[in-house]
């Protein structure tokens, strides 16, 4: 069974997010999620989310393309993750490019192509113009 992994915030869930899961699941038979937990994202990136950890975790589950969800905590914690789960590939977006290619000693790295339209950012812009 080949597993892959991908990590994110999955806040305010929409299409985009849906794209990558099914694109990222499309590159192997078992797709994990280390979804940022709350105090890591408020911590180390600045990020407030609108949903909870254990909402967005909730909403995560629910996707067909998702198999198993486990919580991130640090920045450092993917080369653990991908021994521990014994990760074939790792997929990210485009926007990370060439950031986790340090990855490649331990499983083949997968950079996909955004789905240009749509960000949870530009929905939190947008929502603030109303």
């Amino acid at each position: 069974m080949k597993k892959v992994i991908t990590y994110g915030t999955f806040d305010l869930l929409h299409y985009g997010h849906i794209n990558l899961l099914k694109r990222a699941k499309a590159q192997g038979d078992y797709l994990i999620v280390a979804l940022s937990t709350d105090e890591f994202n408020w911590n180390s990136k600045q990020k407030k989310c609108y949903f909870s950890y254990e909402i967005r975790k909730q909403l995560l589950e629910s996707i067909r393309y998702v198999d198993l969800v486990i919580p991130e905590e640090c920045w450092e914690q993917k080369i653990s993750d991908v021994k521990e789960f014994r990760v074939d590939t790792f997929v990210m977006g485009d926007d990370w490019e060439g950031e986790f290619d340090f990855l490649k000693d331990y499983c083949e790295v997968v950079y996909l192509e955004r789905t240009p339209e749509i960000s949870t950012t530009q929905i939190k812009s947008d929502l603030n113009k109303k």
